[in-house]
Formats: C-alpha cells, sequence, structure tokens
C-alpha cells in the first residue's frame, strides 16, 4: 500500500469485489532451489509480501545464500496460534540486532520476531503504521494515525520511538500528514510527509526530529506527496516526491543535513529507491492520469558526484519481463540487484535477481502476493 490514493482506491475497490473468507487458510512454507551465492557477510534475505487488502495475506520468505534454498510462507509455521497469520498489508521490514520487524499496516502492528527463527517476539500496537528505522537501541515507527480512507479530516501522524529491548515505547511525537519513510542522518531523523489521503491537498515538507531531545526542529519545503527517504554515504538525504499524477510529475530532490535543505534536484520519477555504495538505484513507475497507465524508468546516480549515469541499469530483456517494478533492493557485497514485480496486485509476483557487472539476468522466482521489502540477514556476530 506504498503508492498513493490511485492504489488506495484501487485496493479499496479490489476489497468490495471480493468475498470475505470465512475461514482464514494461513499457507504453509514450500520450498524452490536457487542459485547459491558466494560466500560473504550476508547469510541471505527476507522478502515481505505486502498481500491484498482485507484479505489477511501478508507473507514472509527467505532466500538462503549457502544452500540456495527459497522458502515462502515462514511466518505461519513459526507462529501456529496466529490465527490471521502476519495480517492485513505488509508495508515495511527492518532487521536491526537479532530481531525482524515488519510493518503491518492494515492490522495496526509491527511484528517483532527473531531473525533466525521468525518466532514472534512481541507485537507493537500502532494505528495505521508505515515504515521502521532503527538507531542507537531504538526503533522508530511512522504512523499515519487515522482509519485508511480519503479525505480532508484526517489528523497529523506521529513517530514512535520504542526500546528495542524491551519494546516500551519511549516517547511519541507529531508530524505532518501521512509520514512515510524516514532516514537518520547527522543525529536527526528526516520524515517524509505525503498528506496522501486528501489529494490535491497534499503536504510538501520533510519534518526533521533532533534525536537527542526528540522534539521537531525544522520543516523542510521540498514538494508535494513525499515518499521515499534515503541516506547517501556523506550524509545527505534523498527524498522522493509522487508529484500530483497530472500536472505535476513525480522527482528526486537532494537534501544537505549540514544546512537542512534541498540542495538538489533529479528530473525523473521515483517510485522506489536504494543506496549502496556511491550509487543510488531508482525505479520510476509513475503513474500518469492523463495517459491512463504508468511510465517506467530505471536510473542510477552517482551519490559522490550527483550526476545521473546511464540508464537503465537492468538489460532491456529484464525491464520487458517485469509488469510492475515494485521493491528493490542491491546487495553491497556481490552487486546484485534484487527487483520484485507485483504484476498484476492480486496474484503472486516474482523476483528477480539481476548481475550488473556481467549483465545478466541470474534467476527469477515466484513469491506471495505484492512483493514489496527485502531486508538482507548478515551473520553473527550481531549486536542489538
Amino acid at each position: 500500500m506504498k503508492h498513493a490514493f490511485y492504489y488506495l482506491l484501487f485496493l479499496l475497490i479490489l476489497s468490495t469485489l471480493s468475498s470475505c473468507r470465512e475461514d482464514d487458510f494461513i499457507s504453509l512454507p514450500d520450498e524452490d532451489k536457487l542459485p547459491e551465492q558466494e560466500a560473504s557477510n550476508i547469510a541471505g534475505f527476507y522478502l515481505l509480501n505486502e498481500g491484498n487488502m482485507n484479505m489477511n495475506k501478508a507473507s514472509l520468505d527467505y532466500y538462503d545464500y549457502q544452500t540456495g534454498l527459497y522458502t515462502r510462507n515462514l511466518y505461519g509455521t513459526a507462529n501456529p496460534t496466529s490465527t490471521l497469520g502476519l495480517g492485513d498489508v505488509g508495508n515495511d521490514l527492518g532487521l536491526y540486532g537479532s530481531k525482524l520487524y515488519a510493518v503491518i499496516n492494515a492490522s495496526n502492528k509491527v511484528e517483532v520476531m527473531d531473525a533466525e527463527t521468525t518466532e514472534r517476539i512481541a507485537v507493537l500496537e500502532v494505528k495505521n503504521c508505515r515504515y521502521v528505522t532503527f538507531d542507537g537501541g531504538f526503533v522508530y515507527v511512522s504512523a499515519y494515525d487515522g482509519e485508511v480512507s480519503l479525505g480532508n479530516d484526517k489528523p497529523n501522524g506521529f513517530i514512535a520511538k520504542y526500546d528495542t529491548t524491551n519494546f516500551d515505547q519511549i516517547n511519541r511525537i507529531e508530524v505532518g500528514r501521512q509520514p512515510e519513510e524516514m532516514a537518520v542522518s547527522n543525529g536527526k531523523l528526516y520524515i517524509a510527509n505525503s498528506g496522501g489521503y486528501s489529494p490535491p491537498q497534499y503536504e510538501s515538507t520533510i519534518s526533521v526530529i533532533d534525536l537527542d531531545s526528540f522534539k521537531v526542529i525544522k520543516a523542510i519545503e521540498v514538494a508535494i506527496n513525499l515518499h521515499r527517504v534515503k541516506a547517501d554515504g556523506k550524509g545527505n538525504i534523498y527524498v522522493s516526491s509522487r508529484g500530483d499524477y497530472y500536472n505535476t510529475p513525480s522527482n528526486l530532490f537532494v537534501i544537505d543535513t549540514q544546512l537542512d535543505q534541498v540542495i538538489d534536484k533529479f528530473d525523473i520519477p521515483c517510485s522506489n529507491l536504494t543506496i549502496s555504495g556511491d550509487t543510488a538505484y531508482v525505479i520510476g513507475s509513475a503513474f500518469d492520469y492523463s495517459l491512463g497507465d504508468f511510465k517506467v524508468d530505471y536510473a542510477m546516480i552517482n551519490t559522490q558526484t550527483r550526476e545521473l549515469l546511464s540508464q537503465p541499469f537492468i538489460s532491456q530483456e529484464l525491464v520487458d519481463k517485469i509488469k510492475m517494478p515494485y521493491g528493490l533492493a542491491v546487495d553491497a557485497y556481490s552487486g546484485n540487484i534484487y527487483i520484485t514485480d507485483a504484476g498484476d496486485y492480486v496474484s503472486p509476483g516474482k523476483l528477480y535477481a539481476y548481475n550488473l557487472k556481467a549483465d545478466s539476468l541470474l534467476f527469477e522466482q515466484v513469491t506471495g502476493d505484492i512483493p514489496a521489502q527485502i531486508a538482507f540477514v548478515f551473520k553473527k556476530p550481531y549486536k542489538d
């Protein structure tokens, strides 16, 4: 549920057309054999599938680098007493120390699991939660704080701060309407405010929280309908704007965290973004209502020089394969790029592994519905 209001409308319509299940069914895990990966500090990764709204079909997969086994639907077997499975709409996934955090948006919770077994450790109850990020032994959760519906009467969102050892809520602070992704840089937390529930009255600022005092110290004017937020190696923050899908296009901006102001802009659409080393990888699948379709682009940016590099960063053959690019992650050791394909949003998606150096597709794999977020698992020792 990470697209803006057109996707929300699509899901709401879909939920009315789909009959509610009388019995909740939790899928059992199943495995496929994929290529093994060369030894590195990464043991594998989890993939969170969003699942369709009102269907409790969020699910968790795992790809083991050493064995090459790809296992789907891990959560249900590890947590048999969780009758509704992982829940309704998996929106974000993060690994911190020995714990895995899954944001289940429409279920109003963050599932905290053991990173090795995926057994539930705790549940953080957060109204309309969206994304997580971590720093200094704390997990920060962004939340809309309102029902999943459109309208101009929605309250401001908030950021909740939890201790990652006992899961006590340490603090909570109000930010803009419908806050999305966050990133930590220079002792501050940067939050993208979207206002996505009330088009055309979008938000246009990044809220800045000083982590020591946990107070909002600034609102940086950027562009309307903000979404993605990532920090680069220099401490700059990359922020995406989804635009209004009509006259204002999606763009990507750079914020200097020393000055707390915008210092650069890239006139490229950005629906997803990840930074690995000195390169930002950008997927642009921006919806254009005037065309009634998506425009899809793949771009790379040198974060040291802020230079837009040649594009796309995958082969044309793979570009043609992918119906709707969605999730994106890069293995910092191998350089392999992982892209998920949401397809038609109502049936199993796909995961593609691509080696940029060799310009070759390593494998493709069927996932759950709407594969979205990837969290790499690092080998021990790790520290909470």
